[in-house]
């Protein structure tokens, strides 16, 4: 009897430790969350082996090594399969191992959040098995890849799954894509007669020409929040803990106020030009993460390709992978890679070295980047009301050119810049010494006039394009002479420089006290008739700005030095006082931000092949340097150079800390205390 007590006791204590060691290592909620990985492959009807290579071992060895604080993986992609074996969804064929669980142990072991990655409105299997649940296009027919957000996908097919996937896998969240930008106006009979119901407008519109078109867009969007709050919100009733976001959502692509309560904002970039797609939409969803507390990232996908060729693509490399997340975190954002799953689930080992070198880069740098808000300097309108007034589909993020030209010319040239929204914008103009409109050719009358009253207290507006300034010409110091014509001055010039332009044009008379900067020329000889290519005036205490000329696109589209320079020596007349002044390199980013009480100052090297479709992979990057800075701030007690945590010696002259930086890696900041 006592052998068996003795017996007994030692399986129950055998079976306590085994408990004890299994139990799961708290994770980071995504609020805590600096640095993940995403793997996803969109199981389609061809993937017979699923699960076939994937080890434990094989994620236990990639976790060990680049200790991320989440990854995301494969459940459900656009084609519709679900690449675990699933009761509710579509199961993907020969699932030979069950991919969740095998993640969901060896994740729950090192403490790291499990998401998975999940395609929402755009499914073409489930439109096979429910036709009904599809969008009918304009044609009358229904399509045969997104469903409808007025279907009975989210409640038959969308929610049960994701219980599924908490009940049996106990995952932390998803990542919803394939959703705001997948979204399509819907003819069908119920979107039609909500549409109706909610307008009063009887006669449909079916293309931009139609009486009606805009207020349709309108309701195609409401319609799209309706669904994602359904099933955001049933999820959070469901379980509080569990996390969700909708990819794109509130980005660039959604240029709104957020008013569903997703847990985090992310998106993925583009895999070309990826470093200036990064400034761009990162500074986009900093603005709305700020405004609402919401925790972002940003993902990169790990390789690039040719749109026109896609069948060419190659993995990038650890420097330009690097180059993306500095501008990314330097805004106070997390950052996440995308690394490509095989078709039976399985990651590449022989990638898992290029994880280890952006995790070797990030987490130096944490504790100086996350959860950092700027300081106030140059607002860079994105104004939504216009965009959605010139976009033909729900959402999207095309006809930007101008916006990201002016941004990508002011960042080239040093310039501490936030896009920003009319909302974010609204009774907070004050905070910033100079308000810049991009080529926007609509603001709405009360915005309008809240910015002159920014101006008539002090504030300084920079107005580019011919559309933009004709909105302000009875405030800007002009007389408009002519509609804005294509083509009529096709030079800058500036100091005795010149440049091509190609573009819209406003000719214009200067009134009495407006002063001209620069010139505008049909040919390419300074001794020839010319005209303003700018206007600065005064209204009230401030001053307003006129570029007229559409200099945004051409800077995107071609660019060229005396382009930025035009820009930000135009820059300097209305905004005398920065507080980061950068001489010696013109292939340097900032960003300037307040972080636990210190300002911190970030520098991104943005030399390298990247906007060079046909270079895929590069490895190295000119050093800038030596950079001379100019701080205006108090007199500091302590600067150090950062992430190498260095003293920098610094000279103070007349309220300005001089610094000087011998080379810029691919991204340094400058912590003052």
């Amino acid at each position: 009897m006592l052998k068996y007590t003795c017996g007994l006791f030692l399986i129950m204590i055998l079976a306590g430790f085994e408990l004890f060691a299994q139990k799961p290592v708290p994770v980071l909620k995504r609020s805590q969350s600096f640095f993940g990985l995403h793997f996803d492959f969109h199981a389609n009807e061809t993937d017979s082996a699923i699960g076939k290579t994937l080890t434990e071992e094989m994620v236990d060895s990639m976790l060990t090594m680049v200790k991320p604080d989440f990854i995301q993986v494969d459940c459900k992609g656009h084609p519709g399969y679900s690449s675990y074996p699933t009761k509710v969804g579509i199961q993907a064929p020969g699932i030979l191992n069950d991919p969740l669980k095998i993640f969901r142990k060896v994740t729950a072991k090192h403490g790291v959040a499990l998401y998975v990655h999940y395609s929402g409105v755009f499914d073409v299997q489930v439109l096979k098995k429910h036709p009904e649940w599809a969008v009918i296009n304009a044609d009358g027919k229904p399509d045969v890849e997104k469903t409808s957000v007025h279907s009975n996908y989210v409640r038959s097919l969308m929610i049960p799954q994701f219980k599924e996937l908490i009940k049996e896998y106990g995952i932390n969240g998803v990542w919803v894509d394939g959703d705001c930008w997948g979204t399509k106006p819907d003819y069908g009979y119920a979107a039609l007669q909500k549409f109706t119901s909610q307008t009063g407008i009887s006669v449909i519109p079916f293309n931009q020409k139609d009486t009606g078109y805009f207020n349709f867009l309108e309701f195609s969007r409401r319609s799209f929040i309706e669904y994602v709050r359904s099933y955001v919100d049933s999820m959070h009733a469901f379980d509080p803990n569990f996390q969700l976001a909708s990819n794109w959502a509130y980005s660039s692509f959604m240029p709104q106020p957020v008013n569903v309560n997703v847990d985090f904002l992310s998106g993925d970039l583009s895999p070309n030009n990826s470093v200036y797609s990064a400034a761009f939409e990162g500074r986009v969803l900093a603005a709305q993460a700020n405004m609402y507390n919401k925790p972002w990232d940003i993902m990169s996908w790990s390789f690039t390709l040719n749109w026109n060729r896609r069948e060419v693509l190659s993995k990038k490399s650890v420097v330009q992978l690097t180059q993306e997340a500095a501008e990314i975190i330097a805004m106070g954002g997390g950052f996440q890679c995308y690394f490509r799953q095989n078709h039976d689930a399985s990651i590449k080992p022989w990638q898992i070295q290029t994880m280890k070198g952006l995790a070797g880069f990030m987490r130096p740098r944490q504790k100086f980047c996350q959860y950092a808000k700027p300081v106030h300097q140059v607002a860079l309108l994105y104004s939504n009301e216009a965009h959605k007034r010139n976009s033909k589909v729900v959402y999207n993020n095309d006809g930007l050119d101008g916006l990201k030209g002016i941004l990508n010319a002011l960042l080239d040239g040093q310039q501490s810049v936030e896009v920003v929204m009319e909302h974010q914008l609204h009774n907070a103009m004050k905070n910033y010494p100079l308000i810049v409109i991009p080529e926007w050719n609509f603001l709405l009358p009360d915005f309008k006039k809240e910015l002159l009253e920014y101006v008539n207290r002090g504030g300084n507006l920079l107005l580019i394009g011919p559309e933009t300034v004709q909105l302000f010409s009875n405030e800007a110091g002009i007389v408009v002479k002519d509609t804005p014509r294509k083509n009529v001055a096709q030079y800058l010039g500036l100091n005795n420089e010149m440049s091509t332009l190609n573009g819209l044009t406003l000719p214009v008379d200067l009134k009495g006290g407006t002063q001209s900067f620069g010139a505008l020329y049909n040919n390419d000889d300074l001794r020839n008739p010319h005209i303003p290519a700018a206007a600065i005036a005064d209204y009230g205490k401030g001053k307003i700005a006129s570029v007229l000329v559409n200099l945004g696109e051409n800077y995107n589209n071609n660019k060229t030095s005396l382009q930025r320079y035009f820009i930000n020596e135009l820059v300097s007349k209305l905004f005398k006082s920065p507080v980061v002044k950068v001489e010696g390199s013109q292939l340097v980013h900032i960003a300037l931000n307040t972080l636990d009480k210190k300002t911190v100052v970030h520098f991104i090297n943005t030399g390298g092949m990247h906007a060079d479709e046909n270079v895929y992979s590069y490895d190295q990057v000119p050093s800038p340097g030596p950079l001379k800075i100019s701080l205006k701030i108090p007199r500091p007690f302590k600067i150090t150079l950062q992430p190498s945590n260095r003293v920098v010696p610094f000279k103070y002259i007349n309220g300005k800390a001089i610094v000087k930086i011998e080379r810029l890696d691919i991204h340094n900041m400058l912590v003052i205390e």
